[in-house]
């Protein structure tokens, strides 16, 4: 094999989605099997605790940025952060009925035609600094909460967030905490997660930043990529109702035990690369253990993260019998005080929109010299059925 020969495609790679075959480059964020995910070389775990905005700096500048730099991109974020009154009001016009992430893609096409400039640098900025009002504006119209708070940008990225919800549950300091690690954990995750790849396929055809995200969004959709933590709460919440909140490890052991026998799914377990437990799952369950410790939706997550890996770990055929990070994402926002499980994929969505955005400004400006990506089209071989 040649040197410069980086993958050698047989027969076996094919209708496998793709998996493990190379593409290109992500200059953003990678996922090691064992170390997990890392932005811009530096490991999740440590930058979990930041503000949000450094860490939109980092990724979007490839670098950390000094205070003052932070704070100069701050402001100009903020500038940018009030959507148009036209797109707020043909938000509030889309149908409530569907899941809220069909509404999500919708409202950002709707950014897209009142608010696009179709430059894709300046409408990455842009729609970062407007996915907070995007997302909120979506969720009360979707929710029936009524209009909600106006922006103010100036409170934080996800305080902002969470002032204009206009959620009947009363807000937590809690919440608010939340809510900033779950948005820093799901910024990004590589460029080749389902998500992230269709928006920059997309927009390797030049279709627009808002419309490149709006398709990145449909596939962040389906429950075997963001809608998995709806899923896994959902999971949880069966097992809690089954054992009960006095539920001993070896309850939890019985009942995993009983679902693989009858062919049952067990929710939040294994990862397309991880071979560990995944490190944004791990300072997930660090948060919960030391905060909402009482939570009975807790309690069940801490015994389904020690009692499914040791009755996984059996089955030699799985390669990753350890929590990801959906395992336990659900459970820590309705410990916070955001007991409203449909918009959990918004959430995510609001989240990972900040990185297929500034990849795509990557691959449509800077890719190849500035040339950019070509457009998508593998090759697919015909085969008569």
């Amino acid at each position: 094999m040649k040197e410069d020969v980086l993958f050698e495609i047989t027969k076996e790679h094919l209708e496998t989605g793709l998996r493990g075959v190379p593409a290109g480059y992500c200059v953003t964020s990678a996922v090691d099997p064992n170390q997990g995910l890392s932005y811009v070389g530096h490991p999740i775990r440590e930058l979990s605790a930041r503000d949000p905005i450094e860490v939109i700096y980092l990724l979007y500048h490839g670098k950390n940025g000094t205070k003052e730099q932070v704070g100069q991109f701050q402001s100009d974020l903020n500038r940018r952060a009030i959507c148009t009154k036209e797109t707020l009001a043909a938000i509030h016009t889309l149908p409530r009925t569907g899941h809220p992430m069909d509404g999500f893609a919708g409202a950002l096409l709707i950014a897209g035609m009142c608010e696009g400039i179709g430059n894709y640098r300046e409408d990455c900025l842009n729609v970062i600094a407007r996915l907070p009002q995007i997302a909120a504006a979506l969720i009360n119209h979707h929710a029936g909460w009524g209009a909600g708070n106006p922006s103010k940008p100036e409170l934080g990225y996800m305080e902002n967030f969470i002032h204009m919800l206009h959620m009947p549950h009363p807000k937590t300091p809690e919440l608010i905490q939340v809510m900033r690690l779950f948005d820093v954990l799901h910024f990004d995750h590589d460029g080749g997660n389902l998500s992230t790849f269709v928006g920059k396929a997309v927009a390797s055809g030049l279709e627009n930043m808002h419309g490149s995200l709006a398709a990145a969004m449909t596939a962040l959709a389906g429950s075997r990529h963001g809608r998995a933590n709806q899923d896994c709460l959902e999971f949880v919440q069966g097992v809690l109702k089954e054992t009960g909140e006095l539920a001993t490890a070896a309850d939890i052991e019985r009942l995993i035990r009983k679902k693989l026998q009858n062919d049952e799914l067990v929710y939040g377990f294994g990862h397309a690369v991880l071979r560990v437990e995944d490190p944004r799952a791990t300072v997930c369950y660090q948060y919960c253990q030391k905060h909402f410790s009482a939570h009975p939706l807790v309690k069940i997550a801490m015994l389904l993260r020690s009692e499914g890996s040791r009755v996984l770990k059996e089955n030699p055929k799985i390669s990753d019998p350890y929590p990801n990070v959906d395992a336990i994402t659900g459970t820590m926002l309705m410990a916070a005080g955001f007991p409203y499980p449909d918009y959990f994929t918004v959430l995510f969505g609001l989240s990972r929109c900040v990185g297929i955005a500034i990849q795509i400004v990557y691959e449509r400006l800077e890719a190849r010299g500035g040339k950019g990506t070509p457009i998508m089209r593998p090759n697919y071989l015909y085969k008569s059925r």
